[in-house]
Parts: structure tokens; sequence; C-alpha cells
């Protein structure tokens, strides 16, 4: 049994700093030095070993495991869904249909800007809440790469959507296992968090489109924004609150497409922006749209089959995250693979737990045909095969799309095993403490420790298991609500889902634009800094100002 040190040199502050220096390196090779992903990943992690081991005193052969145990993380699940996404896009890409996909949500509306709200906020979100990990990015930025929009801005504008859903996503995950490591009542964990994220539901597209095109071209489309934004925390409101985590963001995004989709039938902005790639000449008169649309229309029929694709993938995704879906397919072929020498040999200690807190736990869960991933692949060949694409030519279809995914393998499975390095060595606690002595300011920079954790370990649900328990610890403390801090670290986490480095390599994976990582991390980081400050501000508002007082449980 090892236990963790969060102070080994004796100075809090320079611990802090060695602490972060894995993360140092992997996202200033990405956004300064802007190396190859897979360069910058491999040397972080060798930066996270050496200090684990020389700094910290965790063993060798638990640190090297500790590396194992999240490169196998990074492979299965993360790998296989983005692997099988792609192959997805590729057979589109073969059967000629995108184009025709294009068209459709053209018909739709033919404005870019709504397009975003649509596709990367809604349609989004809706994968965010049926699988998660990674899903919704890889598929938006997909799907807005066909519309036209630059790799750079297919990326970063769906990393920058897939935020208000995180603390959702995945059918309740992060909140299931934030009131696992807490003890504290599920739904008032999931419906204090639907009191905070609601207010950033409405900001988030706002901001989406302004990143997009500007201050008066987000002002010309304001009421479509409203609709979407507006309609989509309502649901997310109600549902968190009287229904649970688990359809949160299924129905709020739902919610949000139909609402959007049926206003757009009787508004439409006064001028058009056509142009994905620049904003200069970027606008047509509504009446020269509406010709366009016209010449662009296809016979249903072709219409159906351009989108088959992704309605079988959206059908098939959705069946996989029912938890009975799963349990049966966990039943039929799943195994769970202890870590020997990790497994339950490592003790997390005050105050980042309470007293008594089991050792960590390094189980592989080697559930092969569960994964979303084993999903997308049955949708893939499904569609391919409905797509009239020879089965012959699929399969060399899937043996192109590793070769060109050879070196993103490298890339998740390196940053992976780095996050899992920093976590099982203390250095993600290390970081996280040093914002717990904020004192009266905790409630600000708490939410940061949220937004810490996920940029750290790429999802919610693993922040919260990281810091959940700390966050109820130190509330308690200062004589914060716990309910209050626990659910600001799953809505400052949401925030750090965009600049965590397995999104955004996801992202340049789905918009072919893989080796300019940093690029697209220099496009969000930004936006994640001042949206998580903003997370921030909200919650130093709900414990110390009133009428936002009014809004925490107890």
């Amino acid at each position: 049994m090892w236990s963790q040190n969060y102070d080994p040199l004796g100075n809090p502050w320079l611990s802090t700093l060695l602490a972060a220096v894995p993360v140092v390196v992997l996202l200033g090779g990405l956004g300064i030095i802007q190396m190859k992903a897979h360069i910058a990943a491999v040397l972080g992690l060798i930066a996270a070993l050496a200090i684990a081991i020389l700094v910290f005193g965790m063993p060798a052969s638990m640190a090297g495991r500790a590396a194992m145990y999240g490169a196998m993380f990074g492979l299965l699940p993360i790998g296989w869904i983005i692997f099988n996404l792609i192959f997805l896009y590729r057979l589109t890409q073969e059967a000629q249909l995108f184009t025709i996909l294009q068209d459709s949500i053209a018909n739709v509306t033919d404005d870019r800007r709504l397009q975003l709200l649509l596709i990367a906020f809604a349609f989004g979100a809706f994968f965010e809440g049926a699988a998660g990990g990674g899903t919704p990015v890889a598929v938006t930025g997909a799907i807005l790469m066909g519309l036209g929009f630059p790799p750079l801005a297919a990326s970063g504008l769906s990393l920058i959507a897939n935020t208000a859903p995180v603390a959702y996503g995945g059918l309740g995950t992060p909140i299931l296992t934030l009131q696992s490591v807490t003890g504290l009542d599920l739904m008032k964990l999931s419906g204090m968090v639907g009191r905070q994220l609601p207010f950033f539901s409405v900001l988030v597209p706002i901001w989406l489109v302004w990143a997009f095109a500007g201050y008066r071209g987000m002002v010309q489309v304001l009421p479509a924004i409203l609709v979407s934004g507006v309609s989509f925390a309502i649901a997310q409101f109600f549902m968190s609150n009287y229904n649970g985590p688990l359809l949160v963001d299924v129905v709020s995004a739902m919610v949000s497409m139909i609402s959007l989709a049926v206003f757009l039938r009787f508004w439409s902005p006064e001028h058009v922006w056509v142009n994905a790639a620049t904003r200069t000449d970027a606008t047509i008169p509504r009446a020269e749209a509406a010709q366009r649309r016209q010449a662009h229309a296809h016979p249903p029929e072709l219409v159906w089959r351009a989108w088959m694709p992704w309605l079988i993938l959206t059908v098939l995704v959705f069946i996989w995250g029912l938890p009975f879906v799963k349990a049966f397919l966990n039943d039929l072929g799943s195994m769970k693979i202890p870590i020997d020498g990790l497994d339950k040999m490592i003790q997390r200690v005050p105050p980042v737990v309470a007293p008594g807190t089991k050792p960590e736990a390094a189980v592989f869960f080697f559930n092969y045909l569960s994964v979303p991933g084993t999903g997308l692949l049955l949708a893939a060949i499904i569609a391919g095969l409905a797509m009239k694409i020879p089965f012959g030519r699929m399969v060399k279809i899937y043996g192109e799309t590793f070769v060109t995914m050879r070196y993103s393998f490298i890339t998740i499975a390196a940053m992976l095993a780095l996050g899992y390095t920093t976590r099982y060595s203390g250095m993600d606690a290390t970081l996280g403490l040093a914002f717990a002595h904020a004192g009266w300011f905790y409630p600000f920079f708490g939410t940061l420790i949220g937004w810490v954790g996920t940029a750290l370990t790429g999802t919610d649900a693993a922040s919260n298991a990281l810091f959940g328990s700390q966050q109820k610890i130190t509330a308690e403390q200062l004589g914060l609500p716990p309910y209050l801090m626990t659910a600001a670290n799953s809505s400052g986490g949401v925030m750090g889902k965009m600049i965590d480095a397995q999104s955004i390599v996801v992202a340049s994976i789905a918009t072919n634009y893989h080796g300019r990582e940093g690029e697209i991390l220099r496009y969000v980081f930004f936006h994640s800094i001042a949206l998580a400050s903003l997370v921030g501000v909200l919650v130093m508002l709900q414990a110390y100002v009133w009428p936002f007082t009014e809004m925490v449980f107890k």
C-alpha cells in the first residue's frame, strides 16, 4: 500500500508548480511550440512519470501500471469510438451522399449561424446525452466540415458548443459518479447542477454564434439563438430537478431542435449568412436564399438515403446507452481486469478524501460489446450495406481508416496515460488543493477545480470522481453548502471539456486537421477560461448574494 503525499517538497507552492509541469509540457507543446500532438503527448507522459516517481515518491512499478491503465482506457472506449465514427464518415463520402446531406440541411436553413445552432449545439447535445466520450465533437465536427466550414472553425466551434450538456453527458454518468463519491442525495445534486447550467445553456449559443460571426452577425439571428437556448435551458431545468440526471441532455436537445425548426418555418434573418469560411460578403438577401434552396432541392428518396447513415447511428447510439441494454451486452461479453500491483494499492488521504476512504480501485472494464464504439461499428456496417457499398470495399476503407489514424491512436493512448499517472500519483489533487486555500473566494476557485479536473482527465465524470469528495469536505470546513460546491465541480468542469487534449484530438481527427491540434487549442482557450470564470462568478453569487442563495440546496 502506498499513500499519496500532496506536498512532497514541504512547500505547497513548489509542489504545485512541479505537479503542473506535465500539463504545461503537453499544452505548451501543442499551443506554443506547435509540436505534433503525438509527440507532445508522449513528452507530457514522460514528464508525468518522472515527476510522479522522483518528486511524489510513487513506486516506479505503480507509475508504469497507472500509465498502462490509462493507455488501455484511451484505446477502449475512446479510440474505438472515434475510429468507428470516422469509418462511417468515410463510407458516406464513398457513397457521395454528403453533398446531399449538406443541401438538405440548407433546406431547413442555409444560414451558417443557424446551422451551428441546429448541429453543433442541439444535435451535439443529443449525442452527448446518449453516448458522451467524444462522440458529439466527432459527429458535429465531421458534419460541419461537410457543410463547408473550414477545419479550424469546424473543430473549435464543435468544442465550444459541447459544453452546456457535458455535466449530464452519457445518460447522467457525471452526476451518478458525483453522487457515488460524495454520498449526497442524487436528486438534489442533479437539481443543483440544473440551477447553475441553464444560465449557460442560454449563454453558450450566443457565445457560439458570436465566436463565428462576430457581434453584429450574432445580433442578426438573436431571436433564433434565444429560441434554441431558452428552450434547451427550460427543459434542462425541469428534467434535472424533477426527473433526475439520466435523460436531461437527450430531452433538452430534442426540445431545442424541434423548437428551432418550428421557429424557422415562420422566421428567417433579413440577410442570410451563406459563407462559412469568411465574414466578408458573407450574406445574401432573404429572397435570394429562398431561390438557392429551391435550386439545391433533391428528391425525398435521395435526401432519405443521405440522412439514413446518421439516423442509424443516432438510433443505435441511443439504444447502446440504455441501462438495460448495457447490462444485457455486458452479460454477453465483458471482463473486469484488475491491474495487478495498482488495484487497491494506492490510498488517497485527507483533506482530499474523508478519513477511512477505501484505496483507489484500478480495474479495466473490457466491455467490448456494450462500449458505444461497437454500436458505431454496427451502425457503419448496416449503413454501408444500405448504401450498397460492396463488403470488400468496406473492409478496404476500414483498413485505410486505421492507417490514417495510426498517430491519433498514439496520441490518445499517451494523453490518457498522462491523465491516469497524475491521478494515481496525487498530482491532480495537489493542483486542486492549491485552489482550496482561497478562503472566502473558494466558490470561485473551487469551480475552477472542476475545470482543471476535466481539462486533465478529459471527462466531467472523471473530474467529479477525483474532486467531488474534496469539494464536499472543503465546503463543510468553510461553512458553505456542500451541494453548491459539489455541483460547481461538475458545472465548472463542462468548460474544461473544450480544452482537454482528448477532445482536441477527436476534433482534429473528425475534421481531417490532425497535426494542427495546437491551432485548435489556441482557438478555444480564451473561450474556455472566460466561460469557466463566469460559472465561478455565478457560484459566488449563489454562495453569498440574495436572491441567488435561494437557489441552493442546504
